[in-house]
């Protein structure tokens, strides 16, 4: 099988098993995946986050997500309990698709390795 078939099937199935967790069945985007991502991380999963700490909480998974890819390392956690990454390496100019088709391949991977998806 192709590489892209390969990352399409494994991403619809990230997408299916989120989507029928925790969105009745809705079909999420890539944000709000990156956003859940953020709030596993993060381990504070049933309270109100404010506006600023949900993007706090999607730059903490685009840092975990990224890690593996040598962009980011894990730092420490905070007294709050929020993880801090710092950059290693920027990244590369991308355009829109191939960031999307990164995070893709980054978030497949993250949940291939929680054994959530084979």
């Amino acid at each position: 099988m192709a590489r892209d078939e390969q990352l399409k099937e494994r991403w619809d199935a990230v997408v299916k098993l989120l989507g029928e967790r925790f969105a009745d069945g809705v079909v999420l985007d890539l944000d709000a995946i990156i956003y859940l991502v953020g709030l596993q991380e993060l381990g504070q999963l049933h309270r109100k986050f404010k506006k600023d700490e949900k993007l706090n909480l999607m730059h903490i998974a685009i840092c975990r997500l990224l890690q593996p890819y040598g962009y980011y390392e894990f730092e420490y956690v905070d007294k709050d309990g929020w993880p801090h990454y710092k950059v290693l390496e920027q990244l590369p100019p991308l355009k829109a698709g191939e960031q999307s088709v990164l995070m893709k391949e980054a978030i497949v991977q993250y949940f291939m390795e929680k054994d959530v998806i084979a």
